[in-house]
């Protein structure tokens, strides 16, 4: 069951939004087996159905008021209480199937974010998303890698430092030192939490790409796909592409 189908059994359109938010926030825990969402996938979820993206401090403050929700594993993330998580179990018996058939429609990157960017970077998003859906998850990695490179190249050039990564002919240096400096660069200036997890991006890439007995799996992507979501939409913001 994708989302469309999901949507249209409980009349998504005639919804509270914050039932549309429970309602959405237990799909996905199934589908994607992650729990717990944050406030930006509401509106990638939102947008993904073209219903209107909601007012995030509005919908924080109702968030936080309700009492079918509970704060997430991870800053600024929620999930549903577990009462209400049990209820919709068995409203929607079959989602207790093995998750390879049920048929998912789940961006790892919001449309909402790379609709508005440059040629290039819409299909390589659309690639990731496609292959995380398809169960292809070496491709997923490698495709993920690929992006956040592009993506930290870009920042540079924004910020008027892109010699910081260019060798003495004038290359872009490999991903491994592109990160290494990325993480003390005071000009870029990235989060800390994208700090935290950049060189695990660019592992789990090159793993796939080059470690013969490694194989990516979807736990592998599910683990990081916040964090990662997280950090390609603050080098969105610092390469310019958005506003």
């Amino acid at each position: 069951m994708n989302t469309e189908k999901f949507s249209s059994t409980r009349g998504f359109i005639d919804l509270k939004e914050i039932d549309r938010v429970e309602l959405l926030g237990f799909y996905h825990s199934k589908v994607s087996e992650v729990n717990y969402f944050t406030i930006a996938d509401v509106c990638g979820w939102l947008d993904s159905l073209s219903l209107a993206k909601p007012n995030k401090s509005r919908l924080k403050r109702k968030l936080l008021a309700s009492k079918n929700f509970v704060k997430g594993p991870v800053k600024y993330s929620y999930k549903l209480h577990e009462n209400l998580q049990k209820s919709l179990e068995k409203e929607f018996p079959q989602f207790q199937e093995d998750d390879k058939v049920i048929e998912t429609i789940n961006p790892k990157i919001s449309k909402s974010l790379y609709s508005v960017t440059r040629g290039y970077i819409e299909p390589l998003c659309r690639q990731i998303n496609a292959s995380y859906e398809n169960n292809i998850f070496d491709g997923t990695a490698v495709l993920m890698r690929r992006l956040l490179e592009i993506m930290l190249i870009l920042s540079y050039e924004k910020l008027g430092i892109g010699s910081d990564l260019k060798d003495p002919d004038n290359e872009y240096k490999n991903l491994n030192t592109i990160v290494g400096n990325a993480l003390t660069n005071s000009t870029l200036s990235l989060s800390r939490n994208t700090r935290d997890y950049l060189d695990q991006f660019r592992k789990i890439g090159n793993f796939s790409a080059h470690k013969i007995h490694y194989n990516t799996k979807k736990s592998d992507i599910r683990n990081i796909v916040l964090d990662y979501r997280a950090a390609i939409e603050e080098l969105l913001y610092k390469s310019g592409l958005i506003q």
